[in-house]
């Protein structure tokens, strides 16, 4: 009997690994950093163009963004 719970188990795990990844891959931002922000050109710092690929905005405007634009 814990045959069936445990197949259940592992292919609700697998459904749902598959989901995280695909919705990873959505959002991905693809190309290159910019330098300066889209929001209000402003410098974007090197240390966050590094760390976010495919950054546009400063962290500020991003911020705002994403409570603008949920």
């Amino acid at each position: 009997m814990s045959d069936v719970f445990d197949r259940a188990q592992e292919l609700e795990l697998a459904q749902r690994e598959a989901a995280l990844a695909a919705h990873a891959a959505a959002r991905k931002p693809q190309g290159e950093s910019l330098t300066h922000c889209i929001g209000c050109g402003g410098e974007i710092p090197l240390e966050r163009r590094l760390a976010v690929i495919g950054c546009t905005r400063c962290a500020r405007c991003q911020s705002r963004h994403e409570k603008e634009h949920p």
